[in-house]
């Protein structure tokens, strides 16, 4: 029989060691503003979505609506993606931006799938025509799910050599990466990255009350971005509604205060309508920061439902995989390894 001994533990013994803030960050209005990593920018706690933004059941003027009331309630982290609804989330919110000179108000986001440097500047130069801006404020590698992409960003002729010429060309300022499918896969970014010395801005991931129990990025990740100053981008706080289908007896104020409880520069949250929005600032209004006693019993709350995943479809089901199901997004391979790869037909 195999001495199962030698494994190591899949699960923390205490899930509630984790870094905390001590500050809830700079109250301003309806919203609380934190250090973008290690810089001196200042953006809000929460930030607003794309992918909700265009969806079919969200209209033009919907999404409009929203934008513009987020910004004037105080949020200014907009994020989005290339692939986000065949390009839709980014016209959306290119328009909403447009209106009122609204886009010098934001720090704006958009990630990209390819893999290449041509990939990656011609999916750059898309979203900044969709988001009507000569300029993204972050632009992130995403969908960073497979261990060998971090090797493929990096490459010669990668989506890296893109990013940074684009910056180079003022259409970007700072770089991260995202993933949602297993914390490893992000330490072989950074591992990656750091061999090659490179410092990512900052670093996308899900932060929820589930995923202290389960291949926790809270865990794995975070004490990382804290300690090396790149700024952490939460997401998935309610897994895209999913969470709410495990019964469990969290509200959604809870689960929001859990991921601010987090070193996180920004939460970012889907709304795809007034409740959601509303939910967001009742969370920034009366969330303090909390006791390491206070987030056990909230996890103690949460683990009977978080063991095995169930309810983070992004970590254990292709559901959230965009790039799995599109698998042209990422372009082709670069040419030094067409030409060192053999004939496989």
């Amino acid at each position: 029989m195999n001495d199962m001994s030698a494994l190591p533990k899949p699960r923390p013994d205490d899930p509630a060691a984790l870094p905390f803030v001590t500050d809830p960050g700079e109250r301003r209005g309806e919203m609380l503003y934190r250090k973008f990593g290690q810089t001196s920018e200042m953006i809000s706690a929460i930030g607003m979505g794309g992918f909700h933004l265009g969806k079919d059941a969200v209209s033009d003027a919907e999404a409009t609506r929203l934008i513009h009331q987020g910004i004037e309630r105080g949020i200014t982290f907009m994020d989005n993606c290339w692939d986000y609804n065949k390009g839709r989330s980014e016209l959306r919110m290119g328009e909403a931006l447009q209106e009122g000179s609204r886009r010098d108000k934001v720090f704006l986001m958009s990630k990209m799938d390819g893999r290449t440097k041509k990939d990656a500047l011609t999916q750059i130069d898309a979203s900044l025509h969709r988001l009507r801006t000569d300029r993204l404020d972050l632009v992130q590698h995403h969908e960073i799910l497979r261990f060998d992409d971090p090797d493929r960003v990096f490459a010669e002729g990668g989506a890296m050599e893109g990013f940074l010429e684009a910056k180079k060309a003022g259409k970007v300022r700072h770089i991260g990466f995202t993933g949602h499918k297993d914390p490893r896969i992000h330490l072989q970014m950074l591992h990656v990255a750091e061999e090659r010395g490179f410092h990512f801005d900052a670093c996308q991931m899900p932060l929820n009350v589930m995923d202290a129990h389960f291949r926790s990025f809270a865990h794995l990740v975070l004490p990382y971005l804290v300690a090396n100053g790149i700024a952490v981008l939460g997401m998935k706080s309610f897994g895209d509604s999913v969470l709410f289908k495990s019964g469990a007896p969290l509200s959604p104020t809870e689960m929001l205060h859990y991921s601010l409880n987090l070193p996180t520069s920004v939460v970012i949250n889907g709304m795809e309508n007034q409740r959601d929005m509303d939910q967001a600032f009742a969370a920034v209004a009366s969330f303090k920061p909390m006791a390491k006693m206070q987030v056990a019993e909230l996890l103690a709350r949460s683990r009977p439902y978080a063991l095995e995943g169930k309810y983070e479809l992004f970590k254990t089901s292709a559901t959230f995989d965009g790039t799995a199901k599109n698998a042209e997004w990422l372009g082709s391979d670069v040419a030094a390894v067409q030409k060192l790869a053999p004939a496989m037909e």
